[in-house]
Protein backbone atom coordinates (compact mmCIF):
# COMPACT_ATOMS: atom_id res chain seq x y z
CA UNK A 1 0.00 0.00 0.00
CA UNK A 2 1.28 3.36 -0.90
CA UNK A 3 0.33 5.54 1.74
CA UNK A 4 0.57 9.78 0.89
CA UNK A 5 2.94 10.29 4.25
CA UNK A 6 2.55 14.08 3.52
CA UNK A 7 -1.50 13.91 3.95
CA UNK A 8 -1.26 11.67 6.87
CA UNK A 9 0.89 14.28 8.94
CA UNK A 10 -0.99 17.22 7.32
CA UNK A 11 -3.84 15.95 8.59
CA UNK A 12 -2.71 14.89 12.14
CA UNK A 13 -1.21 18.79 12.58
CA UNK A 14 -4.75 20.39 11.38
CA UNK A 15 -6.50 17.88 13.79
CA UNK A 16 -4.28 18.54 16.52
CA UNK A 17 -5.21 22.24 15.87
CA UNK A 18 -8.86 21.25 16.17
CA UNK A 19 -8.28 19.36 19.28
CA UNK A 20 -6.07 21.81 21.18
CA UNK A 21 -9.04 24.20 20.33
CA UNK A 22 -11.55 22.14 22.26
CA UNK A 23 -9.49 21.21 24.96
CA UNK A 24 -9.15 24.84 25.19
CA UNK A 25 -13.24 25.42 25.16
CA UNK A 26 -13.44 22.35 27.63
CA UNK A 27 -11.04 24.04 30.20
CA UNK A 28 -12.49 27.38 30.11
CA UNK A 29 -15.57 25.92 31.19
CA UNK A 30 -14.22 23.65 33.86
CA UNK A 31 -12.08 27.27 35.13
CA UNK A 32 -14.96 27.48 38.13
CA UNK A 33 -14.56 24.11 39.35
CA UNK A 34 -10.86 23.80 39.11
CA UNK A 35 -10.52 27.09 41.27
CA UNK A 36 -13.09 25.20 44.00
CA UNK A 37 -10.64 22.26 43.90
CA UNK A 38 -8.16 24.59 44.60
CA UNK A 39 -9.84 26.31 47.34
CA UNK A 40 -10.37 23.22 49.14
CA UNK A 41 -6.66 21.67 48.98
CA UNK A 42 -7.45 19.19 46.47
CA UNK A 43 -5.67 20.47 43.43
CA UNK A 44 -2.46 22.53 44.12
CA UNK A 45 -2.29 26.29 42.50
CA UNK A 46 0.56 25.45 39.97
CA UNK A 47 1.47 22.28 38.14
CA UNK A 48 4.12 20.04 39.58
CA UNK A 49 5.51 20.20 35.98
CA UNK A 50 5.80 23.86 35.18
CA UNK A 51 5.87 23.15 31.46
CA UNK A 52 2.23 21.33 31.68
CA UNK A 53 0.46 22.92 29.38
CA UNK A 54 3.20 23.25 26.33
CA UNK A 55 3.50 19.60 27.27
CA UNK A 56 -0.42 18.82 26.75
CA UNK A 57 -0.40 20.84 23.59
CA UNK A 58 2.06 18.53 22.16
CA UNK A 59 0.64 15.63 23.31
CA UNK A 60 -2.63 16.82 21.43
CA UNK A 61 -0.56 16.88 18.47
CA UNK A 62 1.38 13.55 18.92
CA UNK A 63 -1.62 11.80 19.36
CA UNK A 64 -3.38 13.59 16.71
CA UNK A 65 -1.09 12.51 14.03
CA UNK A 66 -1.20 8.94 14.88
CA UNK A 67 -4.84 8.84 14.90
CA UNK A 68 -4.14 10.17 10.93
CA UNK A 69 -1.95 7.44 10.75
CA UNK A 70 -4.11 4.65 12.32
CA UNK A 71 -7.04 6.24 10.24
CA UNK A 72 -5.40 5.63 7.09
CA UNK A 73 -3.69 2.43 7.99
CA UNK A 74 -7.33 1.32 8.76
CA UNK A 75 -9.17 2.53 5.55
CA UNK A 76 -8.02 -0.96 3.22
CA UNK A 77 -9.92 -2.87 6.23
CA UNK A 78 -13.10 0.24 7.05
CA UNK A 79 -13.66 1.78 3.98
CA UNK A 80 -12.61 5.59 3.54
CA UNK A 81 -14.76 8.31 4.81
CA UNK A 82 -16.17 9.95 7.84
CA UNK A 83 -17.69 6.85 9.57
CA UNK A 84 -14.42 5.18 9.65
CA UNK A 85 -12.73 8.25 10.85
CA UNK A 86 -15.36 8.76 13.52
CA UNK A 87 -15.32 5.15 14.58
CA UNK A 88 -11.25 4.88 14.80
CA UNK A 89 -11.43 8.50 16.38
CA UNK A 90 -14.20 7.36 19.30
CA UNK A 91 -12.59 3.99 20.09
CA UNK A 92 -9.63 5.59 21.01
CA UNK A 93 -11.19 8.52 22.61
CA UNK A 94 -13.14 5.87 24.84
CA UNK A 95 -10.01 3.87 25.57
CA UNK A 96 -8.34 7.51 26.29
CA UNK A 97 -10.80 9.26 28.45
CA UNK A 98 -13.56 6.45 29.82
CA UNK A 99 -11.97 4.34 32.13
CA UNK A 100 -9.23 6.65 34.25
CA UNK A 101 -11.94 9.52 34.38
CA UNK A 102 -15.38 7.38 35.34
CA UNK A 103 -12.44 6.53 38.03
CA UNK A 104 -11.80 9.90 38.98
CA UNK A 105 -15.35 10.38 39.23
CA UNK A 106 -16.56 7.51 41.89
CA UNK A 107 -13.70 8.08 44.05
CA UNK A 108 -12.18 12.06 44.04
CA UNK A 109 -13.91 14.64 46.59
CA UNK A 110 -13.94 17.69 43.62
CA UNK A 111 -16.79 18.24 41.47
CA UNK A 112 -17.45 15.19 39.09
CA UNK A 113 -17.35 18.35 36.09
CA UNK A 114 -14.00 17.84 35.92
CA UNK A 115 -13.48 14.61 34.99
CA UNK A 116 -16.50 14.16 32.84
CA UNK A 117 -15.00 17.34 31.27
CA UNK A 118 -11.51 15.55 30.67
CA UNK A 119 -13.14 12.63 29.51
CA UNK A 120 -15.52 14.77 26.77
CA UNK A 121 -12.04 16.20 26.05
CA UNK A 122 -10.29 12.98 25.33
CA UNK A 123 -13.30 11.72 24.07
CA UNK A 124 -14.37 13.90 21.61
CA UNK A 125 -11.04 15.72 20.89
CA UNK A 126 -10.03 12.19 19.42
CA UNK A 127 -12.93 12.25 17.05
CA UNK A 128 -12.89 15.54 15.89
CA UNK A 129 -9.38 15.12 15.14
CA UNK A 130 -9.54 11.76 13.19
CA UNK A 131 -12.58 13.23 11.56
CA UNK A 132 -10.86 16.32 10.21
CA UNK A 133 -7.57 14.17 9.58
CA UNK A 134 -9.57 11.76 7.54
CA UNK A 135 -11.28 14.94 5.65
CA UNK A 136 -7.49 15.68 4.61
CA UNK A 137 -6.52 12.83 3.75
CA UNK A 138 -5.76 12.42 0.18
CA UNK A 139 -4.22 9.29 -1.69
Amino acid sequence: MNLNRGRIWLGGLVGGVVWNAWSYFIYTRLVPHYEAAMERGIFLRAPRYSLFPVMWIALVFVLSILLAHLYVWLRPTLGPGPMTAFKVGALVGFFAGFPGNFAQASFTTASRCLPLGWMLDLWAGAILATVVAGWLYKE
